[in-house]
């Protein structure tokens, strides 16, 4: 009988009645001697590991909202801190510093890209691909540097540019739509014409697309037809693309009803080949919009609205927006008013269609044309209210004009004299040329000398119609200065006096250097005159030869004594007799609004003093 040992590693079971004992771990010294943790406060995660390729993509993405923003600087920072991040110092892949070349490119520096290239492209490099080159060959094009693109075309041809790039068109595409921006067709058809098997191995229509837009670009639209019957001829289809681009082309070329037409071919063909990607769209619609609204063709934008109005397509902030102006320009108000009503009422379920503050601006230039002065001030409050966007200062300063150009087609004199007061003292300078100039002429005009906000500058002691040998400084007083004297000797000279005569070895006036030509220190002063003085004859008008002074922008004339020098040039048979200069005329200069009839003495003391005249109150 054999008899079976229980085996040594199975223990009792217990009885259902009693609990087993839990283990405890032991403790380390650490734990017995540490501090207890205080209450409340919980232990720090560990951070997560982040894998090589995570960071770099968070890096690219980076890297291309910082060239948005045109900050290059910081882009070359971060990656020069992410170059040290990687394995001490190690490369970035190809991808990031394609984003980094592109940011280069776009902000201008193809020197730094090119520097780029050539490292990635060098033996401890990341390597070049065909974006690569595709970046690089648009830059030097943006550049204008042809010849250098041309040179890295050709050794990509011959197979010897590192990296293995292929021909193809979407590398070649990016350095014509380059050339095409610049507007040099010249240099564009060369390119299509040395790579026409490459660009045509895809049968697509984009070249022609670029072509066409080359062709805006060069200020002959109508060229873009030629294109459309060439892609005709090579059995391609037209695609929407093509027919924006060819209607802002017949747009731009004021042809109107070749735009219309073209219109409602992309809707015939987009039916018949049931293709809905034929269909016009907002870009259709809005450029056909502005060439309707130049053309004062009411009937036509009308007809224009109310079609994108029945359509299903999207209409976005820009495509009202065109609405609106189109309808202003034809002079019709109350439709632009009804368009903007239907703007205000979508932007409440839509934030994306609340109106710019250049569509206020526009409707209130129709209202102040009228003379409405309500309509102006409840559009100047709702644009601060309910605009989206930033409102510059140039839109503040305009909305202030257009409430002056409202106040005095509305025979509101008073307001308008308070506006262009504001107007005067926050404006630094405005051109007599623009709207508020205009404007401003005509309420000084309605406001009188007398009441003037701009301080006319009145010459008391000057009539007009007196020679200007009465007023003339004699030429020797002038100190000319000898043609062939060095810039360097006589600058201080040219620091005082904005112009000064210059004369040859037999004491004839040569020339007038001015002080604005003054680039060069070491170079003679005849070299940075304006070519052959302006000389007029003693018996010529005041008021004519101020016209003369202000038509050539020149800041003196030389007075002769000759019978044939009206305005003629000067030669040696004719000496000079004296100079006339714009800093004579300021020094006659009074202030009218001051009520004061004393004349500054300053800076006049070479001039000869006009005897007083009972008309001495001429103004210039």
């Amino acid at each position: 009988m054999m008899l079976i040992r229980p085996p040594r590693f199975l223990s009792p079971s217990p009885s259902p009645g009693t609990r087993e004992p839990r283990l405890r771990r032991p403790l380390d010294a650490s734990r017995i001697f540490s501090s207890p943790r205080p209450p409340g406060r919980r232990s720090r995660p560990r951070p997560r590991l982040v894998s090589p390729s995570t960071d770099l993509r968070r890096l690219t993405a980076r890297i291309v909202d910082l060239t948005r923003r045109r900050q290059l600087a910081q882009i070359m920072e971060e990656v020069e801190a992410a170059r040290r991040r990687v394995r001490g110092g190690g490369l970035l892949n190809t991808i990031v510093m394609n984003a980094v070349l592109e940011a280069c490119v776009r902000c201008g520096d193809v020197d730094r890209a090119l520097r780029l290239f050539e490292e990635m492209r060098g033996p401890m490099g990341c390597g070049v691909d065909d974006v690569s080159y595709g970046i690089l060959l648009k830059g030097l094009g943006i550049a204008r540097r042809i010849d250098e693109a041309f040179e890295i075309l050709e050794s990509i041809e011959k197979d010897s540019s590192i990296g293995g790039p292929r021909l193809s068109p979407h590398l070649i595409c990016g350095f014509l739509n380059a050339l095409i921006e610049a507007g040099d067709m010249r240099r564009a058809n060369a390119l299509v014409a040395r790579f026409r098997m490459v660009l045509y191995e895809d049968h697509s229509v984009l070249l022609y697309n670029l072509l066409m837009k080359g062709y805006i670009k060069s200020n002959f639209p109508l060229g873009a037809l030629t294109v459309k019957d060439e892609i005709l001829r090579q059995g391609l289809k037209p695609d929407r693309l093509t027919y924006n681009t060819i209607i802002s082309a017949c747009v731009k070329s004021a042809e109107n009803d070749k735009a219309i037409q073209f219109l409602e071919d992309m809707k015939e063909e987009a039916n018949t080949e049931s293709n809905p990607e034929l269909l016009p769209d907002a870009v259709t619609y809005t450029t056909l919009l502005k060439g309707l609204g130049n053309s004062r063709d009411l009937y036509s934008v009308v007809k224009i609205v109310v079609e994108m109005k029945s359509s299903l397509i999207s209409i976005d902030r820009t495509a009202y927006t065109a609405m609106v102006d189109a309808l202003l320009a034809c002079g019709s108000i109350d439709g632009a008013l009804c368009i903007f009503g239907d703007i205000i009422k979508h932007a409440g379920k839509n934030n994306d269609l609340r109106p710019k503050p250049h569509l206020y601006l526009s409707i209130m230039r129709a209202f102040a044309t009228r003379g409405d002065v309500d309509m102006v001030m409840r559009f100047n409050k709702r644009m601060w209210l309910d605009s989206v966007g930033s409102i510059s200062r140039a839109a503040k300063e305009e909305t202030h004009e257009l409430l002056m150009e409202a106040a005095i087609n509305n025979n509101q004199i008073d307001l308008a004299r308070g506006l262009l007061r504001r107007i005067v003292n926050e404006k630094e300078c405005f051109s007599w040329t623009s709207r508020v100039g205009l404007v401003a002429v005509k309420v000084e005009s309605l406001s009188g000398f007398t009441n003037s906000l701009l301080r006319p500058h009145v010459f008391p002691q000057i009539i007009l119609n007196d020679p200007v040998e009465k007023y003339m400084v004699p030429f020797q007083e002038s100190r000319p200065l000898p043609a062939d004297l060095i810039l360097r000797k006589v600058v201080m000279r040219l620091l005082k006096e904005r112009a000064v005569p210059l004369v040859d070895d037999w004491g004839g006036c040569i020339g007038i250097v001015h002080r604005d030509d003054c680039t060069k220190l070491d170079a003679p002063l005849i070299s940075m005159s304006r070519g052959p003085p302006l000389c007029v004859p003693t018996s010529t008008t005041v008021e004519h030869v101020i016209d003369l002074l202000l038509r050539n922008k020149s800041e003196m004339v030389i007075v002769v004594k000759s019978g044939n020098m009206y305005e003629g040039s000067y030669t040696s048979s004719s000496r000079p007799l004296g100079v006339f200069s714009l800093a004579i005329l300021w020094s006659f200069t009074g202030d009218y609004s001051s009520g004061s009839d004393d004349v500054p003495d300053a800076g006049i003391s070479r001039a000869a003093k006009p005897k007083p005249d009972a008309e001495a109150c001429n103004h210039s």
